[in-house]
């Protein structure tokens, strides 16, 4: 066909793809305007209709508004214009279906009663002001006192979550998993606990330099012993018992005898929550950090291995 030949409504659908009714729409629309109507009224169109509604098809299956494609054929937008600003509204809606995903898939792993499951997707969706605030709440509870601002800077930032902009799947579960147990009371006495423990019998104001922690130092010299399979009611535990607690007693400043030995055992008892594990896996997550060693097999080690010294 030459330029000037115009097309029935059916031509046209054969060479777009599209249905009848779909074409009309879009020509009631203004989207595709006829170029002129037969004696009965019947409308025909001219040969750039199929390339106009060849881009019409293109941007519905993009998720454009008919509004937007009606300005884009019109030439009041350009396609680059209306790229961008519905990339951007993509980008949103992504978001929030990675968080509804995120969300669902950690449910899946569980239980969750209709509270928690709320309480899930609040966590989820939090801003990033409400996440700060919720975890400044978190770590004021647990790094109050009079040790608060020198003793516990470092501990506080180290503890500290910061979600990236664009998280991924796996990072928006562990926030979620992360601030559940944030707000877990119970879990929050227990580092509070430890926490008061670490800076106990420190001065008030003095810039003391920071002390080894006591599952850090348990950590340096157990955790070989616990690689290499040694049991903690063998004969080679006992040098490594010895170690410990000499290293303590030191850190601490106070004599290695029973009593640093009992008080050594309380604090590790006491350290033993596998939350704190748990805690410190997920922030690294969250954080992009590499994961961290687990804790757990090194404590409970020590607690047997003391609790076995003391009974001696």
């Amino acid at each position: 066909m030459d330029g000037g030949t115009l097309y029935s409504i059916g031509e046209l659908a054969q060479r777009t793809g599209l249905t009848v009714k779909t074409i009309r729409f879009y020509s009631d629309r203004g989207i595709v305007a006829p170029a002129d109507r037969t004696h009965a009224g019947y409308r025909r169109y001219a040969p750039e209709a199929v390339a106009r509604l060849a881009l019409v098809r293109t941007l519905r299956e993009l998720g454009l508004s008919l509004d937007m494609i009606r300005r884009v054929v019109d030439q009041e937008l350009t396609l680059s214009e209306v790229a961008a600003e519905h990339a951007s509204a993509l980008d949103v809606q992504i978001s929030i279906l990675r968080l509804r995903r995120a969300v669902l898939t950690a449910a899946a792993k569980r239980e969750p009663t209709p509270k928690e499951m709320e309480l899930m997707h609040q966590l989820a969706t939090l801003s990033e002001a409400e996440r700060r605030h919720l975890m400044d709440d978190f770590l004021d509870t647990v790094f109050d006192g009079p040790h608060s601002g020198s003793h516990h800077a470092a501990a506080r930032r180290s503890m500290t979550p910061e979600l990236p902009d664009n998280p991924t799947d796996e990072q928006v579960r562990a926030w979620v998993e992360l601030a559940e147990l944030s707000l877990d009371p119970d879990f929050r006495t227990s580092v509070r606990r430890l926490a008061e423990d670490h800076v106990a019998g420190l001065p008030d104001d003095t810039p003391t330099p920071p002390r080894p922690d006591m599952v850090a130092i348990a950590s340096d010299l157990v955790g070989p012993a616990v690689a290499s399979g040694i049991s903690p009611d063998s004969p080679q535990a006992d040098s490594v018992v010895a170690a410990l607690t000499a290293q303590c007693a030191l850190a601490y400043g106070r004599p290695d005898d029973t009593e640093l030995h009992r008080w050594l055992l309380h604090r590790l008892e006491a350290a033993s929550d596998p939350r704190r594990d748990q805690y410190f896996q997920l922030l690294a997550l969250i954080n992009d950090w590499p994961a961290p060693e687990r804790l757990a097999p090194v404590i409970e080690w020590s607690v047997t291995a003391l609790g076995l010294w003391a009974a001696r």
